[in-house]
C-alpha cells in the first residue's frame, strides 16, 4: 500500500473523524491494542497529523505499547466520535398510520416492550398495528406505528435521507459521497438477505470468528442489507467506512472493496477478529466496533454504546 494511503487506516464502522484541532499537544503512552487511528479518533485529529507530528516511520502503521506519542491537548467531545446507527439502516415499511397514530423510529437498544411502555400502549395493540409477533426482531431505523399515540414528530415522518444525530452536521462533501455511494449500490447486484446470512456464516468460520456474533452485528448494522448507506458514508452489510476498508485490506493481505457484499462482510469479520484479539472481553470488542476500542478503554462506554452492546447480545441469543 502506498505510504500516502496509510493515513486512511480504519475507524470502527461508524466513527467520525473530526478536523485536526489547532491546540497544544500532550504526551500519551501507547497501550496494548492501540493503533494510530484509535488515538486519532479519541483526540479529535487525523492519522496523518499524528504521523507527521511524531515523525513516525511508514506513516505510523507500526506503533508499540509503551511508546510515547504527542496528541492534541484538547479532548475530543463525545458528540464528535459517537455514532448513530439509527441512521445506518433502511427502515422496513410499517403499517400505514392514521392521523391519531404516532411513528416511532427504532434506535439501538429499543425493544417492542420498551416502545409500548414509552407510549403507554398495550403490547397487543402495538403488535397488531405493525403485524408482527412479540418475538420479532426490529431493525435500527425501522418505523413502528404506535396506535393512538401522540402525532409523530416531523423528522420521524417521511424524509428523503437519514438525519444526522442532534448536534452533528453533515458536510457538503460527505453528503455528496453518500449520494454517490447510494447511486453506486442502487445499480449493483447484491445478495438476498438469506444469501447474505449464509455468506456471513461462512466468512466468520473461515476467519475463526463466532458466526452468531458476526450475524448479530451485521443485523444491527444493516439488517443484512448490502445497499444500506449511513449519513457518514458507512456502506453495506457491516457498515464499512473508507478507512475501515483500508485497515481490513491490510488484515486480509489484499485490497477489499466495501461495495462488494463478500468483501464488505470480510472487512467486518476481520475487524471483529482484530477487536476480539485486543479487547478484554467479548462485550468490549462489540463496544469497540461501535465506539472504537481506544475510546472505550479511555472514556468508558457511552450510553448509546451500552444500548448497542445490549442489542447485539439480545440478537445473538435469538439466532
Amino acid at each position: 500500500m502506498p505510504l500516502a494511503d496509510v493515513a486512511a487506516l480504519a475507524v470502527p464502522a461508524h466513527a467520525v473523524v473530526a478536523p485536526v484541532a489547532a491546540t497544544p499537544w500532550k504526551t500519551v503512552t501507547v497501550r496494548p491494542g492501540d493503533t494510530l487511528w484509535h488515538l486519532a479518533i479519541a483526540n479529535h485529529t487525523t492519522v496523518r497529523a499524528l504521523a507527521q507530528k511524531n515523525r513516525l516511520a511508514l506513516g505510523g502503521s507500526l506503533i508499540h505499547p509503551g511508546q510515547k506519542l504527542l496528541v492534541p491537548g484538547r479532548d475530543s467531545t463525545a458528540g464528535a466520535t459517537r455514532s448513530s446507527t439509527a441512521a445506518h439502516t433502511r427502515a422496513a415499511t410499517p403499517a400505514r398510520p392514521s392521523a391519531r397514530d404516532a411513528v416511532h423510529v427504532v434506535r439501538a437498544g429499543d425493544t417492542l416492550s420498551d416502545i409500548a411502555k414509552k407510549y403507554s400502549v398495550s403490547m397487543t395493540k402495538l403488535l397488531a398495528a405493525n403485524k408482527v409477533r412479540s418475538s420479532a426482531l426490529i431493525l435500527v431505523g425501522q418505523k413502528i406505528v404506535v396506535p393512538g399515540g401522540a402525532p409523530a414528530p416531523a423528522r420521524a415522518t417521511r424524509t428523503p435521507k437519514p438525519a444526522a444525530p442532534s448536534g452533528y452536521s453533515v458536510s457538503a462533501k460527505t453528503a455528496k459521497a453518500v449520494a454517490a455511494s447510494k447511486a453506486r449500490l442502487a445499480g449493483a447486484k447484491v445478495p438476498s438477505r438469506t444469501e447474505t446470512a449464509a455468506i456471513i456464516r461462512a466468512t466468520a468460520r473461515r476467519h475463526g470468528v463466532d458466526p452468531k456474533l458476526a450475524l448479530a452485528i451485521g443485523w444491527l448494522e444493516s439488517g443484512w442489507h448490502q445497499r444500506a448507506v449511513s449519513y457518514t458514508n458507512a456502506v453495506g452489510v457491516m457498515q464499512i467506512m473508507p478507512m475501515s476498508q483500508t485497515w481490513a485490506s491490510e488484515l486480509a493481505g489484499r485490497r477489499l472493496d466495501r461495495f462488494d457484499a463478500r468483501d464488505n462482510i470480510t472487512s467486518g469479520v476481520l475487524i471483529i477478529r482484530s477487536l476480539q484479539a485486543s479487547a478484554d472481553s467479548r462485550e468490549q470488542a462489540i463496544a469497540g466496533y461501535y465506539q472504537g476500542l481506544y475510546s472505550v478503554r479511555t472514556k468508558g462506554l457511552y450510553d448509546d454504546t451500552k444500548r448497542y452492546v445490549a442489542s447485539v447480545l439480545a440478537i445473538y441469543d435469538r439466532l
